[in-house]
């Protein structure tokens, strides 16, 4: 006989919602194939007294469970499973071109907004088109969905917006079924869903948002690496060299900050890299140079730990990005969205 006590495992000390508890208790003995198509579940009652929780929280979790058609409620006869995991589950192939703070923070934003009946495989690529194309190959039609950020570098670790063979794979996807993150590939055409940065507009942007901050400095410097692993969009640079010229700021573009760089009052920089913002900020502490006032920094892309020394940032909202994403195959839409990208004064320019 099924028991709640035989198919609930509920940990106190646990973090995990005690509603979500219950879901995953019942998910995990349906895929073990302890509980079957037909059979009957504990009531809301039994679940209730037996672990001394709210009549509300098990509801909460049932009503989660019918929602996804994993169980049936049955009138005056009580609750059944309605199906199998497998067979409720959607199937996302999630494939980033690296690993980052910033990537897996889009990533855990897609998991968080997704039911909790879609499973989603994270793979790496690592900007090498060859490998995107093994992984492509080698799951092709095993998947519901498939979520790729293209990124791509030659032989000489420039970035590459676009590789002719993987955008031919690519095309071999449903175009239904494929969702383009982070760098829109305009040959994919208008029936792939695609959240996108504008690298080149973006910073131009951004920068311009911060205008008036900027004009106290007489010079802006953008700290942008050359021949990295993982490379950065060349627009990037472009965007940052086409708002110098038109605003009429001198400016500089350097590969990294160097140990013992010649600092001046009054300079500006915009630094990609953390290691290049630790390395700056920590040569402005020795030589004692005032943060926001004798020399101004800016910081690519947000994070916690930048929120909390105070340093403005140009950032693109990771976290509306993967959101964004799960929508798009929630609701089965093939839009293409530029991502929101912001100027965060924090008085660090």
């Amino acid at each position: 006989m099924i028991t709640a006590e035989n198919i609930i495992r509920i940990e106190c000390d646990s973090r995990i919602p005690k509603y979500k508890q219950i879901v995953n208790s019942i998910m995990e003995n349906i895929e073990r194939g302890y509980l079957v198509v037909g059979e009957k579940i504990p009531s809301i009652n039994e679940i209730s007294e037996e672990f001394y929780l709210s009549r509300d929280t098990v509801e909460k979790a049932y009503n989660q469970l019918k929602n996804q058609k994993i169980i049936l409620s049955v009138k005056g006869k009580g609750y059944y499973v309605a199906r199998s995991v497998d067979q409720s589950q959607t199937k996302v192939l999630f494939l980033l071109n690296k690993l980052s703070n910033y990537k897996l923070k889009i990533y855990n934003s897609f998991l968080n907004s997704m039911d909790s009946c879609t499973k989603v495989d994270l793979k790496i690529y690592h900007c090498d088109p060859k490998i995107l194309l093994n992984i492509l190959e080698e799951n092709m039609g095993a998947y519901d969905y498939y979520v790729v950020m293209p990124h791509f570098k030659e032989g000489n670790q420039k970035h590459q917006n676009e590789n002719q063979k993987a955008i031919d794979a690519l095309k071999q996807i449903p175009s239904d079924k494929l969702v383009i993150m982070d760098n829109l590939i305009p040959s994919m055409g208008d029936e792939v869903a695609s959240i996108y940065q504008d690298f080149k507009s973006d910073i131009y942007k951004a920068l311009k948002e911060g205008i008036a901050r900027l004009k106290k400095y007489d010079k802006l410097i953008l700290v942008y690496p050359e021949n990295e692993v993982y490379p950065y969009p060349k627009e990037i640079k472009i965007g940052f060299q086409k708002f110098c010229l038109n605003h009429g700021f001198d400016f500089e573009v350097i590969p990294t900050i160097y140990p013992d760089m010649e600092l001046e009052r009054k300079d500006a920089y915009i630094v990609i890299e953390e290691n290049d913002l630790v390395c700056l900020i920590k040569q402005m502490r020795d030589q004692n140079y005032q943060l926001g006032e004798d020399i101004g920094v800016i910081s690519y892309n947000d994070t916690p730990l930048k929120e909390l020394l105070g340093i403005t940032v140009i950032s693109t909202d990771f976290k509306v990005m993967g959101e964004t994403a799960a929508y798009m195959i929630k609701k089965r839409k093939t839009e293409i969205v530029k991502n929101v990208f912001n100027f965060i004064d924090r008085g660090s320019v």
